[in-house]
């Protein structure tokens, strides 16, 4: 369950599972963040091309189990090039939210979905 998980124990499944099958080797920051890519991109498919309507249905469908498993694939990546490069997912998320929080003030762009570029 999300409420009774830490990133780093969900770190250290990721790392104890590739640890045990020898892969440090192959997770390297270029490898893994293609592996992120790859992964995102697996998702995007199961979405081309669908109506609103669709998307809604395929969320209560069998199909959604996919959908979890390839959001898994890119969350578990995420986690291992963090762990792998030292990356604490939990500061950098909040610099992140911060640094946002400057580009995108609530008064300008709420309800809007511009890049902050495009707003001024």
């Amino acid at each position: 369950m999300d409420n009774e998980s830490t990133i780093e124990e969900l770190k250290k499944i990721v790392r104890d599972f590739c640890e045990a099958r020898d892969w440090d080797q192959f997770h390297n920051p270029k490898d893994l963040a293609i592996g992120i890519s790859t992964e995102a991109n697996e998702l995007l498919q199961i979405f081309r091309f669908k109506s609103e309507a669709d998307m809604e249905k395929l969320m209560k469908s069998e199909k959604r189990k996919e959908v979890e498993e390839e959001l898994s694939d890119v969350f578990y990546f995420v986690l291992r090039f963090a762990q792998m490069n030292d990356i604490d997912l939990s500061e950098s998320i909040k610099s992140k939210i911060e640094k946002n929080n400057e580009k995108y003030p609530v008064e300008k762009v709420k309800g809007c979905n511009k890049k902050y570029n495009e707003y001024k």
